[in-house]
């Protein structure tokens, strides 16, 4: 049986997300003192009184505007109100009801599905006293809460969870399989990609740079097998980081990594691999992820049959030490070989689970350091005596040695590149450890 969907409606700055993480029990949603922090959808399985159901959070809903930004906002915001069961409409006790509070009423009331309305950051009796006003939006007793604090939201929930019209499971496993995170520098179109990958704009794109500030997650089901998207919010260098929500949007986006199986890491073939781009590269491959390079705007490009490969001859000569990443060519645009960023997703995703026996890898790298021994450092004879595989997700392979602390940097990369060339581990990054035998 399918979860029941509750979506938080209000205009800006009321503090939808606040109550989003009261509810969820979770710092999901980037909090701000500025209006309009919420720009996508987000949802989160949550549940109260032993029901479970999908809560949504979504961006302050402005009806009239003309700004591009508070267009898209509305556009994902009437696409939660469709998809939900119950919606909560939350409002500000501070300011009493406002022209855009009366507009998405209205909107609300044509939905014909249960609406709360929530009074927020009622933190004391007088303010409990001047919710009252709010019924004269005529969508009955309004709930007085502090999503900040907690005040009267359990009340608010218990209305919420009675009024589904079909009665969920109290647990119901939902299966995430592969976890794909969508990172990259600002405006290189991750959006774009995770939407043309849906086959429908779930998620805000515009022209925009760094539309996105939270890492979004949509499950989705290909061929059978479940995925999570992970679409996140542009990685900069934090010195360019000067709002504090960017800042915050930042550590989630390493969250996402941190958490995620397989990073694509898109960049945009107008401008080749920057700097920055590589720093992402580095993030990745530092947090353990499978890593897929994917180059955007693919149709944007003037070329024949080799520019494919003068492409990757050049990015690899960027990234010596990357050489195992695979590179991929897409457009976003026409939804080019979209498809294919998640099937190499699912081959690095079983990469990076590979195991190897004890015996076969010793067996392997004792003809290796046979043929092409350790050099000796400071006169001293180094041997590796023993290797094994520690650990898988990410991989980590341990050498033994007799001095460990001698081994030098290249001699390690040579051997990583001789274990990669006979074992596969493609796009995943191998832990590597020396220890004394």
């Amino acid at each position: 049986m399918r979860l029941p969907q509750v979506a938080i409606i209000g205009r800006p700055n009321v503090g939808k997300s606040t109550l989003f993480n009261r509810i969820s029990r979770t710092k999901k949603a980037v909090t701000a003192q500025e209006p309009g922090i919420t720009r996508d959808s987000h949802i989160i399985r949550s549940d109260w009184a032993g029901v479970t159901f999908w809560l949504v959070d979504t961006g302050g809903f402005v009806p009239k505007s003309a700004d591009q930004m508070e267009i898209a906002v509305k556009e994902q915001v009437l696409f939660a109100v469709e998809s939900a069961d119950v919606l909560i409409f939350l409002v500000d006790v501070e300011t009493g009801i406002t022209y855009i509070d009366l507009e998405i009423g209205d909107l609300l009331k044509r939905s014909e599905k249960p609406v709360f309305v929530a009074v927020n950051k009622v933190d004391n009796p007088e303010r409990e006293w001047e919710s009252g006003v709010f019924v004269n939006l005529g969508m009955g007793d309004p709930f007085p809460i502090s999503a900040l604090g907690g005040l009267g939201v359990g009340d608010l929930l218990d209305v919420v969870v009675k009024a589904f019209r079909f009665k969920p499971e109290a647990t119901v496993p939902i299966e995430e399989g592969l976890k794909l995170a969508v990172v990259g520098r600002p405006n290189v179109g991750k959006s774009s990609l995770v939407n043309a990958i849906l086959g429908q704009d779930r998620l805000i794109v515009t022209s925009t740079p760094g539309t996105t500030r939270d890492a979004i997650d949509t499950r989705v089901q290909y061929y059978g097998r479940p995925i999570t998207l992970i679409d996140t919010a542009g990685l900069r260098k934090r010195s360019h980081i000067k709002e504090s929500v960017e800042f915050f949007s930042t550590l989630r986006t390493e969250q996402a990594l941190a958490r995620c199986d397989v990073a694509v890491v898109l960049i945009d073939a107008s401008d080749g691999l920057t700097q920055q781009d590589v720093r992402v590269l580095q993030q990745a491959v530092h947090r353990g992820a499978g890593v897929l390079l994917v180059v955007n705007k693919w149709d944007l490009v003037e070329k024949d049959h080799a520019t494919f490969h003068q492409w990757e001859k050049e990015i690899q000569g960027k990234i010596p030490n990357l050489w195992y990443i695979p590179i991929l060519s897409v457009s976003a645009k026409t939804r080019l070989r979209v498809f294919q960023v998640i099937e190499r997703a699912e081959t690095i995703a079983r990469e990076r689970q590979k195991r190897i026996s004890t015996a076969e890898l010793n067996d392997f790298m004792n003809e290796v350091t046979s043929q092409q021994p350790p050099p000796a450092v400071k006169g001293n004879d180094i041997k590796i005596t023993y290797t094994t595989q520690a650990d898988s997700v990410p991989p980590m392979i341990v050498f033994f040695s007799n001095f460990p602390d001698l081994i030098p940097l290249h001699y390690i990369r040579f051997l990583e590149r001789r274990c990669r060339e006979n074992f596969g581990f493609q796009g995943v990054p191998i832990r590597f450890s020396v220890k004394r035998k």
